[in-house]
């Protein structure tokens, strides 16, 4: 078996000459033996990253891939070559008279289709590919698609979320009723409050969607969401920047989260993301065509509403958890390293030790805010209960009310880049409401629905 440099369909090294030799491409099936274990699937393009690794990818009979593991015992043999299926594209034929909405990819799992020739998957960006794999869309409204970046979301910098808010901001002065952004659900959360602050004035609905589970899983809930983001960013009486995902594990229903007020709360459940200390704006039924508004809703819609870029954000902001035994080291090194801004994750009402509030005053003084949230999801903050919390005010916190810590930091990098640096302005703006992050009663149940 001779091994080739360059890459072959993804592989490189031994693997690449093994399936050059046998002549085999993406789509063929194959069975793969080692030892008593026999594996038998489709033929998958590999990462470039991994492409040297021994490990073959095939697409099992149940929809998952998996990676074999390639030693001197395998053996690999053709079971049957892809089959070349011809494909009629169904002409796509768009409705003007239906709510113009554009679509903005950054990248993430949402935008990923499933070629069905191969059972690879593969980014959805145009216009003709969206309504080719999710055709119900086209009866909700009038699609542009442009690509604005495609990154992992944990890549993702404040200078993204500038771009993304002018991107979106353009679309309106266009006059769209609404704009849905694909987006990593990993910091989704982060980047609907960036995008909160960043436009002023929205005319509609800046609808935020991801996927937890690919396109090629049995599993998959993109184009549910899909749907979903679609529908409200073209009918629903909203004009916030959401995050429109699953409600429950099963295909009834989406919830629209205001972007300021979400967090990401499991790993892969379909229904991972949550609002907190809020009730979701709305439930989305979208098979139905139906959105239910069952929170408050602070901006409607309003196509006559001109909107303010406000999109500068301070990257010298830093979001720090407190834990015990921490040392003030830590924030020694931030104010040495000029940053201009410290969010606080403290306990519960929102304290922290000690022996680490002289250095938070020293920061005060050397014109650094800090804000002080807490890493209790639920409730909010109160520093006049006990004497650390006063020690904390003396000492010049801004206290975050009820707060994410994400949204705390986004706001405070905001405040930095795009109004003041002047710390007695950066505190009234801090605790100003602007977007419904802070929510000035909490007289429902706002506890988990589900607890693993």
């Amino acid at each position: 078996m001779n091994s080739v440099d360059e890459a072959y369909l993804g592989y490189k090294g031994r693997i690449a000459g093994i399936l050059k030799n046998m002549g085999l491409d993406v789509g063929d099936r194959i069975k793969i033996a080692r030892g008593d274990r026999v594996f038998e699937g489709v033929l998958m393009p590999r990462e470039k990253l991994y492409g040297y690794r021994p490990i073959i990818v095939i697409k099992l009979d149940n929809g998952y891939n998996v990676g074999v593991r390639i030693d001197e015992t395998a053996r690999i043999e053709l079971v049957a070559k892809k089959k070349p299926r011809i494909f009629t594209k169904p002409k796509i034929v768009q409705r003007s008279s239906l709510p113009h909405v554009t679509f903005l990819s950054t990248g993430g799992t949402i935008v990923s289709k499933v070629d069905y020739e191969t059972g690879a998957v593969k980014p959805a960006l145009t216009v003709e590919e969206l309504l080719e794999w999710v055709p119900e869309i086209g009866e909700t409204a009038y699609i542009d698609a442009k690509v604005i970046l495609n990154v992992f979301s944990e890549d993702l910098t404040p200078g993204h979320w500038a771009l993304i808010a002018e991107k979106a901001y353009e679309e309106f002065k266009k006059g769209k009723a609404g704009v849905v952004i694909a987006h990593g659900t990993d910091t989704m959360g982060y980047t609907a409050a960036a995008i909160a602050f960043a436009i002023r004035r929205k005319p509609g609905p800046i609808v935020f969607v991801g996927a937890q589970r690919s396109s090629d899983r049995p599993s998959t809930d993109s184009a549910f969401n899909l749907k979903s983001a679609f529908l409200v960013a073209a009918q629903a009486d909203i004009a916030e920047s959401v995050v429109v995902m699953h409600g429950e594990t099963g295909d009834t229903y989406a919830l629209v989260h205001r972007g300021v007020k979400v967090r990401k709360m499991h790993t892969s459940r379909r229904d991972a993301f949550q609002s907190i200390n809020d009730l979701p704006i709305a439930r989305v039924f979208p098979d139905e065509k139906k959105i239910e508004i069952i929170g408050r809703v602070l901006h409607r819609r309003n196509k006559d509403e001109d909107p303010l870029l406000m999109n500068k954000f301070d990257d010298k902001v830093a979001l720090i958890k407190f834990y015990p035994g921490m040392h003030p080291d830590i924030f020694e090194h931030l104010i040495d390293d000029g940053y201009h801004g410290i969010v606080v994750e403290g306990t519960g009402l929102g304290h922290i030790a000690n022996r680490l509030i002289p250095v938070l005053e020293k920061a005060r003084k050397e014109g650094i805010p800090v804000v002080i949230t807490s890493q209790c999801l639920f409730g909010r903050i109160d520093l006049y209960v006990y004497s650390t919390g006063r020690r904390l005010i003396e000492a010049g916190v801004i206290p975050g009310s009820d707060m994410l810590p994400e949204t705390a930091y986004v706001k405070l990098s905001w405040i930095l880049g795009s109004h003041t640096t002047d710390l007695e302005k950066v505190r009234k703006l801090m605790l100003e409401n602007f977007e419904g992050e802070i929510n000035p009663r909490l007289t429902v149940n706002l506890y988990p629905r589900w607890i693993i």
